[in-house]
């Protein structure tokens, strides 16, 4: 499947359209892991004004050079820069300093990773006439941690930066719009659960078939994009993959708890914060606390979660079986570990989407909404009005429900309810993949949601 036209990122190309229309220095860091969007971004933007956009490759710097050199000349119409290429950047940036132009820098780590001095040299011609004009520089990267290192105090260019923008794998609800709208609800969740936000995921799928044989076709094959992806990222970005691999497969088996991982994958605790602060550094996990506590940061309520949905399907059925792929056994994979797991998986996720879309529902807005837990209870969702003093509980089910299933769900809501502060006013909610009788639960007071409300 794929599409020509460019979707979604409506927030990020209007802050971009910002940034531009201001007669300022601007110096932008835009950053995400692999294939969530960044040059499609970046290509949008430029299509629509006039940008040198350079696009760095893995090659020496001379070669990086002469390529931007070809980009300069064909931008400016300068021949003789197309025969006398560039040989170091100062001569590139004196060349800016005379030719004044927006320039995006795509893949900056990469040229980095040719002339270490590059941030420095960027620095100084920032510092002298960059930042005191009408310029506009935008550096790019995939390497999250390169980037994130751009951002730190040891960086030359600490403190230069003007914006920067994190690109996230897209929500559920903006997920959508690469789906056909022939798509069933049911169906939108099912691949969401599997591929997430990403874009160049949810672009590798043949909607027109069922789940398992994407799977089968789309990601259990030894040579496929979507079976080597989840690796190569993780091989780009850590020294030591292979404990990283242990961690993350011990959180996505359900281990989510400092202690648990630790016990689970043998790694004293003490290194183990060091490995998960590194993931959270790369937006590969997060740590989730109670939407109650106040100081989350010193919080002994804390998990684990992954944040990628791919790279959750990736860990809990693929990377510890992958075996069954490389000796041609993928349809027993599906059969005997994949399907028997995939209603509760996909529950999960769907979890997610619920929150994700309550979050930005309107008869919600007032509310703080997480999740909530402690050693005896949990709640799927609980919204907190801290102003109003109001609490909404609200259970999530994936399956289809009957009017003495949610009125016995609703029950148990208000049972769990009395844990929390009782001088705030409380109502209850139930989300399920199909609520029998909706219109009459709802005229019988109950609030009540299904698919076909939340997607």
């Amino acid at each position: 499947m794929r599409y020509n036209k460019f979707i979604n990122r409506k927030k990020e190309l209007k802050l971009l359209e910002e940034l531009y229309g201001e007669s300022s220095s601007r110096l932008v860091v835009l950053y995400g892991k692999r294939r969530v969007g960044k040059t499609a971004l970046l290509n949008e933007f430029a299509s629509k004004h006039k940008i040198l956009y350079f696009v760095a490759r893995q090659e020496s710097m001379i070669d990086q050079l002469k390529k931007m050199s070809e980009e300069v000349g064909e931008y400016f119409g300068d021949d003789v820069i197309k025969i006398n290429p560039f040989t170091s950047y100062d001569a590139l940036f004196k060349y800016l300093i005379k030719n004044p132009s927006p320039v995006f820098f795509d893949e900056f780590p990469f040229l980095v990773e040719s002339c270490k001095a590059l941030p420095s040299i960027l620095q100084e011609y920032w510092d002298k006439y960059f930042s005191k004009r009408d310029s506009f520089f935008v550096l790019c990267g995939s390497s999250i941690r390169m980037m994130v290192s751009l951002l730190g105090y040891k960086s030359p260019i600490y403190g230069r930066r003007t914006a920067q923008m994190l690109l996230e794998p897209l929500s559920f609800k903006q997920a959508c719009e690469f789906f056909p709208r022939s798509l069933s609800n049911e169906d939108k969740v099912i691949n969401y659960a599997v591929l997430g936000g990403t874009p160049a995921y949810l672009l590798e799928f043949d909607y027109k078939k069922n789940i398992y044989k994407n799977i089968l076709e789309k990601i259990l094959k030894k040579n496929v994009f979507l079976y080597q992806d989840v690796m190569f990222v993780l091989q780009q970005e850590l020294n030591e993959p292979r404990v990283y691999y242990s961690i993350i497969q011990s959180i996505a088996k359900g281990n989510t708890k400092l202690a648990k991982i630790s016990n689970d994958t043998k790694i004293d605790a003490i290194k183990i914060s060091k490995y998960l602060s590194v993931l959270q550094e790369l937006h590969l996990i997060e740590r989730r606390v109670p939407i109650t506590e106040k100081n989350k940061e010193k919080s002994k309520k804390g998990l684990y979660k992954l944040k990628d949905q791919y790279f959750k399907f990736w860990f809990k059925f693929i990377f510890g079986n992958k075996d069954f792929v490389e000796r041609n056994k993928e349809e027993l994979l599906v059969l005997e570990k994949i399907k028997p797991n995939f209603n509760a998986y996909v529950g999960e996720a769907f979890e997610e989407v619920v929150l994700q879309w309550a979050s930005k529902k309107e008869e919600f807005k007032r509310y703080f909404i997480g999740r909530w837990w402690s050693k005896e209870e949990e709640i799927d969702l609980l919204g907190v009005d801290r102003i109003k003093k109001k609490m909404l509980f609200g259970e999530v089910k994936w399956k289809r429900l009957s009017p003495k299933q949610v009125k016995d769900i609703f029950e148990d809501l208000e049972r769990k309810s009395l844990i929390l502060d009782d001088s705030f006013s409380k109502e209850f909610m139930v989300v399920g993949k199909k609520i029998s009788e909706k219109k009459r639960l709802r005229e019988e007071g109950y609030k009540v949601f299904d698919l076909d409300d939340v997607v």
